[in-house]
């Protein structure tokens, strides 16, 4: 099937490029209007899609991606006398505890029992202060993307032998090391000397607290230094991760064996599941993407206006003309189908303008703050679509007004 193009549009558009070429300070001035709301419409969405990409990056870095979390209480969202409440009927899990989920369910799934605390870490006279030590097995490694950058990640016969080895969050590394190597340093926790195997990789902030300040440890080291937890968080997931959900179940029912639990009876401990973490995640760009249209809409909308009144006065200036070429046969449609045409052009070519400032921009915050920010093909191609439609919304009422000029009296116009 062949693709016919109507003569009247191929004249229409020819005619709306010889106006924009032929004023082309005051198509310029109405683009730029258009390059600014089409910047601003990129920049916020590749905002976004960061926003999201790093919320889940934080949330497998925190939760695992397949992973669920066995603990005591989980107070995120609890009120101040729900949290209580649950406190006293939720007992501590021990390490026994752990133990009789790894005798009953540890083929089917992998635990990862974990305890954090706050100390100092130290390094020939530097001192990172107020760490976040967790005390863990080597399966955390497997259950969560902690992302390690250098080295590795303590092995089943360290967390066996208490070995003093321990795995430093970024911050921590940058503060005590300073540019020198720290695999296979000694540095002191608890005021113990702890031999550096590995080292993560930078995970940036999160509501201003940075996510780099942790220092890993086998959960027996940990509990000599520290002694033992109130209470264990214990990670886990499914050996066969097409058995999540089967897992779940599995590991629920053992603990409430061990807790004696009889049907019916609420559980005595919490499990948040990986859906709770990315419902999380929903929520959180949700809300951001909720302030994010607002901006995109308003700020698309000047760029109309600008637009709309850059065209009346084309249409000013032009009524002798347009006059004229009703008067020689032109048709409504004619004139209509020109000033939409000419609306979309500068449209369209303000916001090409408006991608490459976004692409520009973009590229110096990614070097500058050593993120990962790129203007992606869907949102450029969404960006001139928008563009394109502000241009025919802007030209449409112009359109019609050009389209009913008196052409007695336009003829006469000086």
């Amino acid at each position: 099937m062949r693709l016919r193009i109507s003569p009247l549009f191929v004249e229409s558009l020819m005619e709306a490029l010889r106006t924009v070429g032929s004023h082309p300070l005051r198509a310029a001035l109405a683009g730029i209007a258009v390059a600014a709301a089409v910047a601003t419409t990129a920049l916020v969405v590749t905002a976004l899609d960061g926003v999201e990409e790093a919320a889940r990056r934080a949330s497998a870095r925190a939760f695992g991606t397949n992973s669920f979390v066995i603990s005591r209480v989980f107070g995120a969202g609890l009120g101040r006398r729900e949290l209580a409440a649950k406190l006293e009927r939720n007992a501590p899990i021990r390490r026994s505890d752990v133990r009789f989920l790894e005798r009953w369910s540890g083929e089917e799934v992998l635990y990862a029992p974990t305890a954090q605390t706050v100390a100092d870490v130290s390094f020939e006279g530097r001192t990172y202060e107020n760490a976040a030590v967790n005390g863990t097995t080597t399966n955390l490694d497997i259950l969560r993307d902690l992302g390690i950058a250098r080295g590795r990640f303590f092995q089943a016969f360290e967390d066996e032998a208490a070995a003093q080895v321990t795995v430093l969050g970024a911050s921590v590394v940058d503060e005590l090391f300073q540019g020198r190597d720290p695999l296979g340093q000694k540095v002191r926790i608890g005021g113990r000397g702890f031999t550096v195997l590995g080292v993560l990789a930078a995970q940036g902030t999160a509501g201003g607290t940075t996510l780099d300040r942790y220092a890993y440890m086998p959960l027996r080291a940990f509990e000599r230094i520290f002694g033992a937890p109130e209470s264990l968080q214990v990670f886990a997931r499914a050996a066969d991760i097409e058995r999540i959900g089967a897992a779940e179940d599995l590991a629920r029912a053992t603990m409430r064996a061990r807790r004696s639990l009889q049907p019916g009876e609420e559980d005595t401990f919490d499990l948040l599941a990986p859906e709770a973490g990315r419902n999380f995640v929903a929520q959180i760009t949700e809300r951001i993407g909720a302030a994010g249209l607002p901006i995109s809409v308003m700020a698309l909308f000047a760029a109309i206006v600008v637009v709309t009144n850059t065209i009346l006065v084309s249409i000013a200036q032009r009524t002798r003309e347009i006059g004229i070429r009703r008067s020689v046969g032109a048709a409504r449609r004619h004139i209509i189908l020109e000033v939409v045409a000419e609306g979309v052009i500068i449209s369209f070519l303000g916001g090409a303008v408006g991608l490459v400032a976004a692409a520009v921009a973009l590229g110096v915050i990614s070097s500058a703050l050593d993120l990962q920010a790129f203007l992606q093909p869907s949102t450029a191609v969404g960006s001139l679509l928008a563009a394109s439609a502000s241009g025919v919304l802007a030209s449409w009422y112009p359109a019609r007004r050009a389209a009913s000029i008196n052409i007695v009296a336009a003829l006469h116009e000086d």
